[in-house]
């Protein structure tokens, strides 16, 4: 997700200077032919990760079948209604808004008020809503007699069951989602903090929100339940994988492993746990030090003095980067952590096999043969797409204590001309890039340099990543607005320029577009066959209008759901669409307000309702707008989850 207000023009410099082959060269040759894959059940070879696992949601889509016909049959928001001041929704849905920045995360918590204080805001729901997830808390009933639990809070929601027991997680479940960022004007109303304490404010509205929640005759409200934490930029966290313990990770004030920022999407696993990912960290370093300069490896990641106007740095050293003491504080940002939501006392874990980067999201699928697929995308200019397997089946491994995000082999892709692409290993195995590493620790600390090394293909921003039934995995690549019709040209090392392309000639790229892949040899293999399915600039001008993609999710009957964040065309706000991939028809199911993010996805496991969020509204400035609060009030402006449902009591989508 891009940063907004000051932090845009920061953003908008690449920092990989490779100089290896931009996707829009090669997409310029491939798109001559722009082929149709052709996926069968030998290409797909894998299994959807469903809401609780992959049989379960085949017998949910058999169960729902009368509503799957057609495929998209809502009546869409239309271009006049999308550019509202007010979110609009197709007129066969209805909404609600729930868990807005500062609401407790307990009864009787303290309540939304300005100015915030560090402890109040450590009790309360962060801001900048993004990746999210609801677990499902299965028939109580079935738990006692099947398990002897008595205590829901203690159990676990993932276990199999029937489509009855599942019935009770329609209305009961715990939600994970992510609190990416909201600025100093929005948080503190000031432009840089006074004191360690406006410092602790912002720290805390950072991280992540856990809640479990119900629906209590149709208004979702939070429980009171010792599940309820938040987890933010003082929470201890450990590290585990090829990197953990290692020397670049230690500071010379000895001080603990604290903390996740940034968090933008998200992962789940089958086994039951929530991943956040760490992107844009880099921001919130910096120093008053003229002297200081980054390093090689800091520049790659774009890590600089100024930051993005946080301030941090000037009352805490652990984030002032010429401090000495906590020279290596950056290297411990930047992961995939995993959270435990049914174990509140567990500390969050950072994944290091999984590589560290400006991670957009960890969407994991399992593999025919079992195995634990993650695919990433790195979100910025000219950056690239990651893929990790784990070494063994998931069960296997977690059945011998070990994570199967510890042992396996992290991919970066190479997009070929003739539309097959390769995965290519960054591993000590590699003899290529192995030299430029002391050990796999250290490289997967610098995971970009080595998936320069490896040659992989630069993207026009890679976000969000989903795996359909089919097998089929989309990509979105929000934008590039860098790419001109000069070619590729470096300035002060950093790549600026990658070209324009025939079946993309807009130059720059300010709309996006969504990319498509199998794999030719089952998602845990390293060899697919790709093509574009939609450019956003196509639809400009027609009721399908979009720009800029961003979150993406297909659902288990194969719909779409495609969210944006950017400059929307036709007077649109941002918004969630629905598409069709066999026939390509998109609809527009919601809109925003002005100056917001359309973020995050999750539903029920009926699928009647889904929960997206609404970030930034207003860019937190009230006269841009002040929602959830009425048009026209001067209330602050609060980043909030929507419910979604059909009025006929359908499925969301359908």
């Amino acid at each position: 997700m891009d940063q907004h207000d000051e932090h845009d023009n920061i953003e908008d410099i690449s920092s990989n200077n490779s100089g290896n082959r931009p996707f829009s060269d090669v997409l310029s040759v491939n798109m001559q032919r722009r082929k149709l894959l052709k996926a069968g059940a030998g290409i797909a070879g894998g299994s959807l990760l469903g809401f609780t696992g992959a049989a379960q949601a085949d017998t949910l889509s058999r169960a729902l079948f009368g509503f799957n016909e057609p495929l998209i049959g809502f009546q869409p928001v239309t271009l006049a209604q999308g550019a509202s001041p007010a979110p609009a929704i197709s007129p066969d849905y209805e909404y609600k808004v729930i868990l807005k920045w500062g609401d407790p995360i307990l009864n009787g918590g303290p309540a939304f008020s300005l100015p915030m204080t560090p402890d109040k805001q450590a009790q309360q729901i962060g801001i900048g809503h993004d990746g999210m997830w609801y677990f499902p808390i299965l028939n109580p009933t079935a738990f006692r007699s099947r398990f002897g639990w008595d205590d829901l809070q203690d159990t676990n929601p993932w276990l199999s069951g029937t489509l009855e027991d599942n019935a009770y997680g329609n209305t009961r479940g715990v939600m994970c989602f992510n609190c990416e960022f909201g600025t100093n004007y929005h948080v503190l109303r000031k432009d840089l903090p006074e004191s360690l304490d406006d410092v602790r404010v912002s720290q805390h509205a950072h991280g992540v929100t856990v809640v479990r929640i119900r629906n209590n005759n149709g208004n979702w409200e939070i429980e009171n339940s010792t599940l309820n934490r938040r987890i933010h930029v003082n929470t201890p966290v450990e590290f585990s994988g090829p990197a953990a313990g290692h020397d670049q990770l230690q500071n010379n004030a000895m001080n603990p492993y604290l903390g996740t920022v940034n968090n933008c999407a998200h992962g789940v696993t089958p086994w039951g746990t929530y991943l956040t990912c760490e992107e844009n960290f880099n921001g919130y370093f910096g120093t008053e030090d003229p002297n200081w300069t980054p390093n090689s490896s800091q520049n790659r990641l774009g890590i600089n003095s100024g930051g993005f106007g946080y301030g941090w740095h000037l009352f805490d050293p652990r984030f002032d980067l010429a401090n000495p003491n906590y020279a290596n504080e950056c290297n411990r940002f930047g992961w995939v952590v995993e959270i435990d939501p049914l174990t509140p006392n567990a500390k969050p874990i950072k994944r290091t096999a999984l590589g560290r980067k400006k991670n957009e999201c960890a969407t994991v699928h399992v593999s025919a043969d079992g195995r634990a697929v993650v695919y990433m995308g790195d979100d910025q200019r000219f950056d690239y797409v990651y893929k990790f397997v784990s070494a063994e089946p998931w069960r296997e491994m977690r059945d011998s204590g070990e994570s199967p995000l510890d042992r396996g082999t992290l991919y970066v892709a190479r997009f070929n001309d003739d539309g097959t692409g390769s995965w290519i290993e960054l591993s000590m195995e590699n003899t290529d890039i192995a030299s430029n590493f002391v050990n796999l620790g250290a490289m997967m600390i610098m995971t970009r340099y080595a998936a320069d090394l490896a040659g992989a293909t630069p993207m026009d921003r890679p976000e969000w990543v989903t795996v359909a039934p089919d097998g089929r995995v989309y990509l979105a690549c929000t934008n590039n607005s860098q790419r001109t019709d000069r070619g590729i040209i470096s300035s002060g090392g950093r790549m600026v320029d990658s070209g324009p392309n025939a079946a993309n000639p807009q130059a720059p790229n300010g709309d996006g577009h969504i990319v498509r892949w199998i794999e030719t040899h089952g998602h845990s293999g390293t060899k697919f066959e790709w093509d574009i399915f939609k450019f956003a600039s196509d639809t400009h001008g027609t009721e399908e209008s979009f720009a800029d993609p961003d979150g993406l999710w297909a659902d288990p009957d194969g719909r779409l759901f495609i969210e944006t964040d950017g400059g929307q065309k036709d007077g649109l706000q941002n918004q969630l669409l629905v598409a069709d991939p066999a026939t390509g028809e998109i609809r527009r199911l919601f809109t925003g307000v002005p100056g917001c993010e359309i973020t995050g996805l999750t539903v029920t496991p009926d699928r009647k309702t889904m929960f997206i969020n609404v970030q930034h509204p207003g860019d937190g400035d009230p006269a841009v707008s002040p929602w959830p609060a009425p048009v026209g009030s001067s209330d602050v402006p609060r980043d909030a989850m929507v419910v979604i449902r059909r009025k006929d009591n359908g499925v969301v989508g359908s």
